[in-house]
């Protein structure tokens, strides 16, 4: 279809609407041969509003990880004298398996050497001490 052919055609109907919408404009509302309109139904309008609210949650507590490091149990290293006895004090009645570095036995109370924590002997007297952690340092404690 040419192009002009089909531009007549687009004019012809836009007047012809024109038209029907003149001849319906014509009628008058007074003219009391023609009822009165009914009341057309109102549409209803219904707004439904959706809100998404995003909690951001509240910083949690800092978690603090404590490794607990554990050292080897203790070396306990037994003097002998060379006939095969324990070392007995001079005042004569006890003996004790572990002696110090001058040759003495422990009391408790004293301070442990680091081969001696953990380890248990008896005093001079034979009453049974241990080396043990007490009042931030190691020491000969009653077991």
């Amino acid at each position: 279809m040419p192009r002009r052919t089909r531009k007549v055609r687009v004019w012809a109907a836009c007047v012809a609407l024109l038209a029907a919408g003149a001849a319906g404009c014509g009628q008058s509302a007074h003219d009391g041969t023609a009822k009165a309109p009914a009341a057309a139904p109102r549409p209803t309008v219904t707004v439904t509003a959706t809100t998404t609210v995003t909690a951001r949650p509240e910083p949690g507590p800092t978690v603090t990880r404590t490794k607990t490091v554990r050292t080897p149990g203790p070396t306990v290293t037994v003097t002998r004298a060379a006939s095969g006895a324990v070392h007995s004090d001079d005042t004569g009645g006890g003996t004790c398996s572990l002696v110090s570095s001058a040759g003495n036995c422990y009391q408790a109370g004293q301070f442990c050497r680091n081969s001696d924590h953990g380890a248990t002997t008896t005093t001079a007297g034979g009453t049974p001490i241990t080396c043990a952690y007490s009042g931030s340092a190691w020491r000969w404690t009653y077991a």
